[in-house]
């Protein structure tokens, strides 16, 4: 899943009243047997679901840490999602403001049940 937002996260004073765009991939590792020989939706996870989840801790909240994002993401995961066994989350700023040119900056957190 590669959610994309506009958020306000940042050390930055400028980055909180700016914001920008930061993409969120989560990868869940489950199992998923049951679902896929039934073509079950209720025996895994349901990703719309998980992208509200996302969506909701990245643009209802203002943090100076990506890190900090990525953690709560997959902590929220975890704790909403009782199938998925590990996450892998990723969050990506782009245009990062580091005084050069710098196409995204990118903070990886992995959770395990």
């Amino acid at each position: 899943m590669n959610a994309v937002f506009y958020a306000h996260h940042g050390v930055m004073k400028e980055e909180h009243r700016i914001g920008g765009r930061y993409e969120v991939d989560v990868i869940m590792r489950l199992d998923f047997q049951q679902a896929a020989e039934q073509d079950d939706l209720d025996a895994t996870v349901d990703y719309g679901s998980v992208y509200n989840v996302i969506r909701t801790l990245v643009t209802n909240n203002k943090f100076y840490l990506i890190e900090r994002l990525a953690y709560l993401i997959g902590k929220a995961v975890m704790q909403q999602f009782t199938i998925v066994q590990s996450a892998e989350v990723t969050v990506r700023k782009v245009n990062p403001p580091v005084g050069g040119t710098c196409d995204k900056a990118e903070a990886v957190f992995e959770i395990f049940r």
